[in-house]
């Protein structure tokens, strides 16, 4: 194995790729679940496992912190530890991972948590003015640390958003589950899209920074792109089913969904920059949904 130019990987019989999916079948959870854990995009892994793309060393170095395994054992460089008791689930543990353990890693990983930091930073000063040096900080670690699992700012800003939206559709997905009908679903999703909570103000600072970079990045656009496409549908499905129900008055859903985003983006804005408090925003959207929807 040797690593490309690009910081490709070369895996020309797919054994990387062998190893990566044993450490994921280790791991016990799904290959999204797992992805999400290595803040990648779902489909580069997928696309990865199946040969039809290669990893990157900093990819690589994400799926060894996040399974308890060597890098070089990932590489096959004959060196390094593997899942099974070299990882402490099935035995003792080798003297790679012990060493590490004893370190008492961050919780989730040293990735998720160069991600937190760098989510948290971004919310505070903006991204062109958060430093590595200010994440290794953050991190407690040293700035090579920091671009071995990410090697520029462009990775971790697409890692910082993309953590940002799982996050996102997490809490989406939990708070719904619960809701007797459209109507309430649809109010659910409009408070979760009110920044009244430190995570949630945090979270739309962020996507501030995003639409700038979106604007001029074709790899953060995409994101952008993905995202709204996603949470609009995620919107329109749901005054779909509240017509179905005789809950809001029959209307074309996509558009209502396009209104009521872009509605909800900017009363974000503008609380964000003082104009208005989360009890304002939230009484103009419910209104909105009243003037608009309700049946």
């Amino acid at each position: 194995m040797q690593e490309e130019s690009g910081s490709r990987v070369t895996d020309a019989v797919g054994k990387v790729a062998v190893r990566v999916r044993q450490v994921i079948g280790e791991a016990g959870c799904s290959q999204r679940e797992f992805a999400r854990r290595i803040v990648m995009d779902p489909s580069k892994l997928s696309r990865s496992l199946s040969g039809t793309r290669r990893f990157t060393a900093a990819e690589l170095a994400r799926i060894a912190d996040a399974g308890g395994v060597d890098a070089g054992w990932l590489l096959g460089s004959g060196t390094g530890t593997g899942p099974g008791p070299g990882t402490g689930t099935g035995g003792s543990p080798g003297p790679a991972v012990a060493a590490r353990t004893a370190a008492a890693p961050p919780e989730g990983g040293r990735p998720l948590q160069i991600v937190r930091e760098t989510v948290r930073l971004i919310a505070e000063h903006g991204f062109h003015a958060v430093r590595v040096a200010d994440i290794a900080e953050a991190c407690a670690t040293s700035t090579a640390a920091i671009h071995y699992h990410f090697p520029g700012r462009a990775e971790l800003l697409e890692a910082a958003v993309r953590w940002c939206m799982d996050e996102d559709t997490a809490r989406r997905a939990a708070r719904t589950e619960a809701a007797g009908d459209a109507a309430g679903e649809l109010r659910r999703l409009i408070e979760l899209q009110t920044p009244q909570t430190r995570q949630q103000r945090q979270q739309w600072l962020v996507w501030l920074d995003l639409w700038a970079e979106a604007a001029r990045s074709t790899a953060v656009g995409g994101l952008h792109v993905d995202y709204y496409r996603q949470w609009r549908t995620t919107v329109a499905d749901v005054i779909r089913r509240g017509t179905a129900q005789g809950v809001f008055r029959a209307v074309d859903p996509e558009s209502g969904a396009l209104r009521l985003t872009a509605l909800i983006d900017g009363l974000a804005a503008q609380l964000l920059a003082g104009g208005m408090d989360a009890e304002d925003m939230l009484t103009a959207l419910l209104s909105h949904v009243e003037n608009e929807l309700t049946a």
